[in-house]
Formats: C-alpha cells, sequence, structure tokens
C-alpha cells in the first residue's frame, strides 16, 4: 500500500516576499489504537492477551517518560530512539546564556535500522 498525499502551497517564512511554492503533504489513511495496537500484538502469539500487551505497553510508557526525564537516550534496539531535544532563543556569549532562555523540549525519534529500510521502500499517492 502507498503513502497518500496532497499538493499544498505555501509560502518560505524567513522569506515571506519569494513566490509560494508546491509541496507534497502525507494524509493519514486512518489510525492505529493503542487498543487496536494491543489486539494486533496479541494475535501473533499464543501466550499473551490483549490485555497483557496492554500492560506491558502502558508500563513501557511510563519507563520511558521517567528515563526521558532524566535525559537519557531510550533505545529500542533496530526500531530506533528517543531522545529530548531542546527549543531555546539565542544570547551573544555562552556567559549570557541561562535556563530561562530554554522555551521547551520535545521528544525525537530516530529511526532504526528496520524503519529506515521502510522508508527507503515507500511508494506514494497522490489524492484528491
Amino acid at each position: 500500500m502507498a503513502i497518500t498525499y496532497v499538493i499544498a502551497q505555501r509560502g518560505n517564512p524567513l522569506k515571506p516576499e519569494a513566490p509560494k511554492k508546491f509541496y507534497a503533504q502525507a494524509k493519514s489513511r486512518d489510525e492505529l489504537t493503542f487498543r487496536k495496537l494491543s489486539k494486533e500484538i496479541a494475535e501473533g502469539s499464543t501466550t499473551v492477551s490483549d490485555t497483557d500487551v496492554m500492560a506491558v505497553l502502558n508500563d513501557l510508557t511510563k519507563v520511558l517518560r521517567r528515563h526521558l526525564s532524566n535525559g537519557e537516550i531510550v533505545r529500542f534496539g533496530d526500531f530506533g530512539s528517543f531522545q529530548i531535544t531542546l527549543n531555546s532563543e539565542g544570547a551573544d556569549t555562552e556567559e549570557k546564556f541561562n535556563a530561562s532562555l530554554i522555551k521547551g523540549g520535545k521528544v525525537t525519534f530516530r529511526p532504526g535500522v528496520d524503519l529506515k529500510e521502510m522508508l527507503a521502500n515507500l511508494k506514494y499517492e497522490k489524492i484528491k
């Protein structure tokens, strides 16, 4: 199955006077909920139920949150890794920089081998 997309016209915020260009914008077909994910994982096993999978995934979320908030990178083998990155204002010198210039953080995911391979082999389909 292909990744569906539409065409969107956008301007360059750094160059507002520049002509707008057209870009691809991915459009999701559906979503996989936590419950559906748990059921699908459980279907691949003869020893665990979807309730068991949900409990493990809930605990995974708690552990991921704890370690990321400690400033750790969390690696999931070939799946990929999660890390906190920061958004801040700049300071003229290192001495003038302080934590009040940090505007927030976000969780960054870096895909591992399996997902990079999947990304390299994507097919695309334009929709209206």
